[in-house]
């Protein structure tokens, strides 16, 4: 008969129980990246980086039905444009009131921004300042311009902030990028880490312009987009539906384009924004697209490649080279 093992403690000796041997331990790629996964508190699907409640753009987050997962790919098959900038101007979020910002109109923003980014499109936005502060204006008032641009930027921060807020409260993961370093508010603005974030389907919000005076934000909205590889830049104008061949609101006869090219604007002078961003998209061969972003539905009917607006797009030989 076999003696059971003892182990010695303070008062004596104690039979102890053999402890089964361990099984082999599991070695590979995915048997590190299961333990990995565990240490991390993240799936061997997901990423250290996702936060709680966020799923990478195109893919359902988890609970989704059979159906939801079909609906969400049925809608991301609606989307002409993989990744794309919406410029909206501060004037269009003060809605009625003659300063600041109108709650109704700010939700009403935030909404089709949700619903644009459920198409599947990578979103990027750039938001004037003009509801609560105008650098230009106040200059001619006496303020120095540089001051007053500075000063414009802030707003333009404010406008992100209170954008950014309206459209998480949607459920959309959002980011704003400053251009001015503002850490307790802002990310600062990084390239790679804006693109990042479109990758993983949050919406990027870029304030303060381009960081210095003397340049718009649809300056900024244009290099942005340059820089981010947008494949086009969507131009969302307060009540204003396209570009005319004359002003609409004080003759009844004006026309307005449903396709124009880069050299016909300016040949006619039409302003579709300022000069300094009209050539940055020019020479980048950006698309443009002008419209009311009042129509309901306006946004997302433009990413899904329907005619809304205004396309200005690259010149052909015939008007590049015409004399």
């Amino acid at each position: 008969m076999m003696t059971p093992p003892r182990a010695r403690c303070q008062g004596g000796w104690i039979a102890t129980t053999p402890r089964p041997p361990r099984p082999p331990r599991r070695t590979g790629r995915a048997a590190t990246t299961r333990r990995l996964s565990a240490a991390c508190g993240t799936t061997a699907r997901g990423s250290p980086t996702d936060e709680p409640g966020e799923r990478r753009a195109g893919r359902p987050a988890a609970g989704v039905a059979a159906g939801g997962r079909a609906k969400v790919v049925a809608d991301m098959a609606k989307s002409a444009f993989k990744r794309a900038l919406l410029k909206i101007s501060g004037e269009a979020l003060m809605g009625d009131r003659g300063y600041g910002i109108d709650p109704e109109v700010l939700a009403h923003v935030a909404a089709e921004i949700a619903d644009t980014v459920s198409l599947g499109v990578e979103l990027a936005i750039v938001v004037g300042g003009g509801n609560i502060f105008r650098g230009v204006s106040e200059s001619a008032r006496g303020m120095d311009r540089t001051t007053g641009d500075y000063v414009g930027m802030l707003a333009t921060v404010m406008n992100a902030v209170s954008l950014q807020e309206a459209i998480e409260r949607r459920g959309v993961a959002t980011r704003v990028q400053s251009a001015l370093p503002m850490s307790q508010l802002a990310e600062p603005y990084i390239r790679r880490r804006a693109m990042r974030h479109l990758e993983k389907g949050r919406v990027v919000i870029f304030g303060a312009g381009t960081g210095n005076p003397f340049f718009t934000t649809d300056t900024a909205a244009a290099l942005r987009a340059v820089e981010i590889g947008a494949e086009i830049l969507m131009m969302a104008k307060n009540h204003v539906d396209g570009v005319y061949d004359k002003d609409p609101r004080k003759h009844g006869d004006a026309r307005r384009y449903a396709t124009l090219t880069f050299t016909d604007a300016l040949r006619q002078d039409l302003r579709v924004m300022d000069a300094t961003a009209f050539a940055l998209c020019r020479e980048n061969q950006m698309n443009i697209i002008v419209f009311d972003m009042n129509v309901r539905g306006n946004i997302q009917r433009v990413v899904s490649g329907e005619s809304v607006g205004t396309v200005v797009v690259k010149d052909s030989e015939e008007t590049r080279f015409a004399g």
